[in-house]
């Protein structure tokens, strides 16, 4: 099995282990909530999902190659299928102009923009995963994309990918893209990322910038129930 069939079991039991925070009985880990929800479950292990929950409105984000039903105590809230895409070659030219490393200055846009586009979960320290490039107007950061999760070596997820709807059609999410590629390739890191399956325009750019479609995997968004 590859890494990147499991990648939030693979990520935090791996290159990104500093952020894990597990059960008791070590066989359940969430990544530190101010990253994000995700949780996973050794195989066989998910009744102990449970045992990650703070609060009945606590919600956590299981990432795995097929979905199961829920074990006593836990209810889906949603659940869909995610494409992953992996880049093949080197990564595509971009044009620098316009291209900003963001920062802690940038947090609350970032936010902002990610609460209005949905590009995939977000928290407080989100943009501490890796480098976030984005694109301001006015000061303003209107589009944005960066790193999230490392399955293992040799491979980083390109995440956050997201522009304000009123500066779509520029260009600025393959630009961003570009951009993000580029430095893992100075690293010797592979580009993969996730999109909703059913999202056609978004695949179809993500293949124009060299990723090739891999598996499907069920994301399924879990709380108390």
């Amino acid at each position: 099995m590859s890494p990147l069939d499991r990648p939030i079991w693979s990520a935090f039991n791996g290159p990104q282990a500093a952020l894990a925070q597990w059960n008791s009985a070590k066989t359940a880990l969430r990544i530190d909530p101010g990253y994000g929800p995700f949780v996973a479950a050794a195989p066989g292990e998910e009744h102990a999902l449970i045992d990650l929950l703070t609060s009945d409105e606590d919600q956590i984000l299981v990432v795995e190659p097929e979905g199961f039903t829920p074990p006593p105590g836990l209810q889906v809230v949603k659940q869909g299928m995610l494409m992953q895409m992996v880049a093949q070659g080197a990564p595509p030219a971009f044009d620098p102009e316009g291209i900003a490393l963001l920062g802690e200055d940038d947090v609350a846009d970032m936010g902002a923009l990610a609460l209005a586009n949905q590009p995939g979960p977000w928290a407080g320290r989100t943009h501490l995963y890796g480098d976030y490039f984005g694109i301001r107007h006015d000061s303003r950061v209107v589009a944005m994309a960066g790193e999230r999760m490392r399955p293992a070596a040799g491979f980083a997820e390109v995440s956050g990918v997201c522009t304000d709807p009123a500066f779509r059609g520029r260009g600025y999410a393959a630009k961003l893209i570009g951009r993000v590629m580029a430095g893992f390739a100075a690293r010797g890191d592979a580009a993969f990322l996730h999109s909703w399956a059913n999202n056609a325009g978004a695949i179809a750019l993500y293949e124009q910038l060299g990723f090739t479609q891999r598996i499907r995997l069920v994301a399924m968004a879990l709380r108390r129930g």
